[in-house]
Order: structure tokens, then sequence, then C-alpha cells
């Protein structure tokens, strides 16, 4: 049998701070170790802006899910890259071949835009990897592949349900993936991947990373409702498919499991009219 065609890499990223960057790009003359470049970095963004975390320019990719979804919407696969051993020239490599072999499909993102992408192309930069199918520079500038709008080649969800930064989505992915009876954050946040990768647990990273993606995932069928693509009784039948393959899953996987544990039936409002 042929292998499906990929239409769409849904993807989720987490990153650390790099230490030894920020001491030597921000504190030359003081010796800071790594760890204490960190906290005090820390300490002044949080006096600056209200918030601890360091911007993407400092980070490195730990953590890599990619759902590998075909034209009809299904899940064909769940991959992340590099474990366990979870090295960022790998992790970063790997994504973009990736994207490349599978025939350059359509990267869904949540803020990808801003963040992920961003920190990929940083980290191709800093390993001296070559992306010119991104970076297609030469071509118009609607067809380039970086271009905010080309929707065909990076469909930030974040973008879209905002209209592009017009307005502010409070709460962000856990807010809709709660809207959609999906668990949304499971017990680990962000804020905390720095100390669990400073504890040397990347399989719990990878594990959150495995549900952030699958709540992309979950927010993407959705909004295939909201442009019109699909109607809500196929993207039910998609959920129905996901749940199904991700329970098939939960042996090899068992975060995945817990994922369908927090799981709630959606509140369908139809069924009550």
């Amino acid at each position: 049998m042929p292998s499906p065609v990929v239409s769409y890499l849904v993807f989720d990223i987490e990153s650390v701070a790099d230490g030894n960057l920020i001491s030597k790009v921000r504190y030359p003359s003081e010796n800071y170790t790594p760890e204490k470049a960190i906290e005090v970095y820390c300490g002044e963004r949080l006096e600056q802006t209200g918030s601890e975390f360091i911007p993407y320019t400092y980070h490195l990719p730990v953590s890599v899910a990619v759902i590998k979804v075909g034209i009809d919407l299904k899940i064909i696969d769940i991959v992340t890259l590099d474990p366990p051993e979870f090295r960022p020239h790998i992790i970063t490599k790997n994504f973009w071949d990736g994207w490349r072999a599978y025939q350059m499909p359509t990267l869904v993102s949540f803020n990808g835009r801003s963040f992920d992408i961003p920190l990929m192309e940083l980290s191709a930069f800093r390993f001296g990897i070559g992306i010119p199918d991104w970076f297609n520079l030469k071509a118009r500038t609607y067809d380039q592949k970086r271009n905010r709008y080309n929707q065909a080649a990076h469909f930030d969800l974040q973008e879209v349900v905002t209209n592009y930064g017009a307005s502010r989505l409070n709460g962000g992915l856990n807010l809709m993936a709660n809207l959609l009876g999906k668990p949304g954050k499971m017990g680990i946040a962000g804020h905390m991947v720095q100390e669990l990768y400073d504890k040397g647990e990347l399989g719990k990273i990878n594990d959150y990373c495995r549900c952030d993606v699958l709540d992309t995932y979950f927010v993407l069928l959705r909004t295939k409702v909201l442009s019109g693509e699909i109607t809500l009784e196929a993207e039910q039948s998609l959920v129905l498919d996901a749940m199904q393959w991700l329970e098939v899953n939960s042996e090899k996987n068992p975060v995945y499991g817990e994922y369908l544990l927090q799981c709630e039936s959606w509140d369908n409002p139809w069924l009550k009219s």
C-alpha cells in the first residue's frame, strides 16, 4: 500500500533558555554560571515585563511533537523528534528535513508565527542548517513561505482567530482547547519546562508537548468548521476517529490514555434545539 499523503504537519515545540548564551551575551563580565545567568535574566524580565519568560532568541528546542495529517484531516501518525536524546541540533535538522521529505505540507501551529517558527529558523542559523525551500526569498512576496499571510505554507491558528493580531486572545491554546472539551493544560505549563529540563525529566516535557499538539489538532478541526471547509458533523466524526486512534496507541504512549481521561464530551447545543 502506498504511504498516505501528508497534507498538514501540526506541530508544537518546547524549549529552554540557553544559560551559556545568556551569560556570554548579557553578562560577559560577571562570570555567571548558566544557571545564575538564567536566574538573573528571569528577574530582570519579571521587573520589566511582569513575566519571567525569556525571549526565544535565547532558547534551544528540546522537544518537538508533530501530527501527520492527511488531506481528509485524519491523524496518520504522531511523532516526536530525537527521543530519548532530544539534541537541539538534531531536532532542528529533523524538523526541517521532515517538512521537506513530505513535500512541504502546510505547517500548522498555535502562535507559531511569533515563537515556534522563529525559534526553529534561528536554531537552523545557529547550527548551520540550510533551509532554502523555506527561505525562498526570490519568489514573489506573496508566494514566499515566510510571508505572514501565506496560509498554505504556515497556518497559525492564533493568527487566524485574532485576525492577525487585531484582537487579543486571552487564554490562548488552553482556552481554545477547553471550549472544545479538551484538557488544555494537564498539570504542566510552559513556565515549568525549564525546571523539568534542569531535573533531567525530558520524558515529561515530551509528553506535555504531545498533549499540546493534540489540543492544536482539535482546534484546527474546529477552525475548519469556522471557515466553512468542513461541516460540524464532519468535524465530530473526525474527533471520534482521533479518539479511537489515541486509544489504540495509548499502550505505546500512556500519555494518550491520560489525555483521553481528561477529555470531556463537547456540549453540543444543536442537539438540544
